[in-house]
């Protein structure tokens, strides 16, 4: 596996793993029930105000619900699509263990390429994550089959995003996520409906995902700028988020919109089992690498065989 398909295998699953769970649980943003006092009718049915009201009963909500059981589907332009499934807690930063695939794109292609099999699993920890590569992987460095990434590494070698990323893992979680929905300004009640058999309320709004980003983040205003610059290369500039909430005021389902240069960006995530009891081991030392470590083993292998 030369350095370069090991940069852009690494990169891809950091991103991809990092993106997971981002949306699964941070960028997850949780609607309120219809139980918000004061509504009032108008010829467009709920007033903006009443959903408001909602979501922040599901931001206190949800945020104390701690964990929860997910799977969903993301497909990112003629990058990636994937589908994972799993279960997360967000009682002390985001932790848990996620399966993921890569159903086509880019991304499952290079990982075709390198001999994986496109399915790998991924485990979330508070300073970091780890991803199992598998035996193509061992195979070129001696038995070690898990790539271990710590938020610090990535926040230097991704650059602005890196930080965000490391950022958004470290900090975002549902009932911040509920806060960004709010911080659009542009939040609505679509009506009722049914969810795999669960009566839910669904709400509507579209983001500003640099605004957004620069109203949650902690990044610096150099590191803000620097992102602004790659969303805007990307071509991502706003996303239609809609969420549906059950009677007791938590997320059921979330899907996100948006259109980036290399495609539809189109998230679907479930959510169920709230409060379900979540434990991550890490993954044994000999069988693990950092991705650092990585880069370098296989850049000093190249230097060598020049």
């Amino acid at each position: 596996m030369r350095t370069s398909t090991v940069r852009r295998v690494g990169m891809a699953v950091a991103v991809a793993a990092a993106l997971t769970s981002v949306a699964a649980c941070g960028g997850s943003d949780d609607g309120g029930s219809a139980k918000a006092k004061g509504k009032e009718a108008s010829s467009g049915g709920v007033v903006k105000v009443d959903a408001i009201a909602a979501l922040l009963d599901v931001q206190k909500k949800t945020g104390a619900a701690n964990s929860a059981k997910v799977e969903g589907t993301t497909v990112m332009g003629s990058a990636m699509s994937m589908k994972q499934s799993g279960a997360l807690d967000w009682s002390d930063g985001v932790t848990g263990t996620m399966e993921i695939t890569y159903t086509g794109g880019a991304m499952a292609d290079t990982m075709k390429k390198a001999g994986g099999t496109g399915t790998m699993q991924a485990r979330y920890f508070k300073d970091g994550y780890a991803a199992d590569m598998g035996a193509a992987l061992a195979q070129q460095t001696g038995g070690k089959r898990w790539i271990s990434y710590s938020y610090d590494d990535l926040a230097e070698l991704g650059g602005a995003s890196g930080a965000a990323m490391k950022d958004q893992m470290q900090n975002t979680t549902p009932d911040q996520g509920v806060k960004s929905l709010l911080a659009s300004g542009d939040v609505k009640e679509v009506g009722k409906e049914q969810v795999r058999g669960v009566a839910t309320t669904h709400y509507s709004g579209t983001v500003d995902v640099a605004e957004l980003t620069a109203k949650t983040s902690k990044l610096d205003p150099a590191q803000l700028t620097a992102l602004k610059k790659q969303l805007n290369d990307a071509g991502i500039t706003t996303e239609k988020v809609d969420i549906w909430v059950d009677e007791n005021d938590l997320l059921v389902k979330k899907t996100e919109r948006g259109q980036m240069k290399t495609g539809e960006l189109n998230s679907t995530v479930f959510y169920s089992d709230y409060g379900t009891k979540v434990s991550v081991e890490q993954p044994p030392a000999g069988e693990t690498i950092g991705f650092k470590e990585l880069l370098q083993q296989q850049q000093g292998a190249t230097a060598g065989a020049s």
